[in-house]
């Protein structure tokens, strides 16, 4: 229930890329037609050019689909032209990347993208997953290429970060992978049925949970019968030995500041107040990381220098990019707002970008 729903504090167009390249199954990749599979001829218009390749009407129409297969509701934004700018530049960055990348990486790619597809078929079921596939008029042969190139190049970036950046990352998330013992409990801006409590009454009964284990009472039994945690309750309030990069911000910095093994004040987070106990704190070492930690630092790392390849490198290779527009022209938007005025001219109606 504590997890850090960040808010996407970056624009979305960055973040993409960002999320492209943090989990393995995402948007991102070209998805090149085979002719020598027998797929009939391409014949639709160019929509970009770079070096070394094209992109047509056809393949990027696809590629959106790919997109939607995995990202459903990403449709709401699809039809912008921003998005579509971005999303066909990501498809010349992916296309160009995985034609440079290694054999080995392209063949982990492939294995990568085979056991992502049977993982997710196994969780959904077949039905499900053909529905799926036939909704946005797909093979599974079409997702797991398109699978395979995003993860041909986060495979070839993870391969480029040194041991130096490997460190650097570590230093920059240090504090985020700090492991701690904390017991809570929850007073809620929501009872356990779901009904609204005021934030003053929410206070004042933390206080009084606060002023009760501060004279002795056990915090387990406590947790048990007062928590609205469902996530710690049943365990008498404890995240056992939890890296405190997954709390909401104003939890996680309580975890990483209070005295150890000392009943807080209450400490307010968008869920409610919790009242604390940190019982442990340990601050991971780079010499003692695991192998799937390392493998996380090193997915953030190559993930930045695929930032820096789009923010420095992409725009010298793109020849031309010929989209077709679908918003909404600003002399259009005008002519709205013009007809709007003539009709009501006395109304000072909020307006939207379209004009209505």
């Amino acid at each position: 229930m504590l997890q850090n729903n960040k808010t996407r504090s970056k624009k979305w167009l960055l973040l993409a890329l960002s999320a492209v390249l943090a989990i393995s199954v995402l948007a991102g990749c070209g998805n090149k037609e085979d002719k020598s599979a027998g797929k009939a001829t391409d014949n639709s218009k160019v929509v970009a050019t770079y070096e070394g390749g094209q992109i047509t009407q056809n393949e990027f129409d696809k590629e959106i689909s790919n997109m939607l297969f995995f990202y459903p509701e990403y449709e709401q934004i699809i039809s912008m032209d921003q998005f579509r700018d971005y999303f066909v530049k990501q498809q010349i960055a992916y296309r160009y990347l995985d034609g440079k990348a290694p054999e080995k990486a392209k063949q982990t790619g492939k294995d990568k993208a085979k056991e992502q597809i049977g993982v997710m078929k196994k969780q959904i079921g077949d039905k499900q997953f053909k529905e799926m596939l036939d909704k946005r008029k797909l093979t599974e042969d079409e997702i797991t290429e398109y699978m395979a190139r995003i993860l041909t190049v986060v495979q070839d970036y993870n391969g480029k970060v040194t041991e130096d950046q490997l460190k650097a990352e570590f230093e920059k998330n240090k504090k985020d992978m700090t492991t701690a013992s904390v017991r809570h409990i929850l007073i809620g801006f929501k009872d356990k049925e779901g009904k609204e409590r005021k934030k003053e009454d929410a206070l004042k009964k933390a206080k009084e949970i606060q002023a009760r284990l501060k004279k002795g009472e056990d915090f387990a039994k406590l947790a048990e019968q007062l928590s609205e945690d469902p996530g710690s309750a049943k365990e008498g309030g404890l995240y056992k030995d939890a890296a405190v990069g997954q709390w909401v911000p104003e939890f996680k910095e309580a975890a990483l500041t209070l005295p150890l093994n000392q009943v807080s004040d209450p400490v307010e987070t968008s869920y409610g107040y919790h009242v604390m106990r940190v019982e442990n704190r340990k601050e991971k070492e780079y010499s003692k990381l695991t192998e799937e930690e390392k493998e996380s630092l090193r997915t953030r790392a190559a993930s930045e220098l695929m930032n820096n390849f789009m923010q420095k490198d992409l725009d010298k290779l793109i020849k031309k990019i010929d989209l077709p527009k679908t918003e909404t022209k600003p002399e259009e938007k005008k002519d709205e707002k013009k007809d709007e005025k003539t009709e009501t001219p006395k109304t000072e109606a909020p307006k939207t970008e379209s004009g209505k």
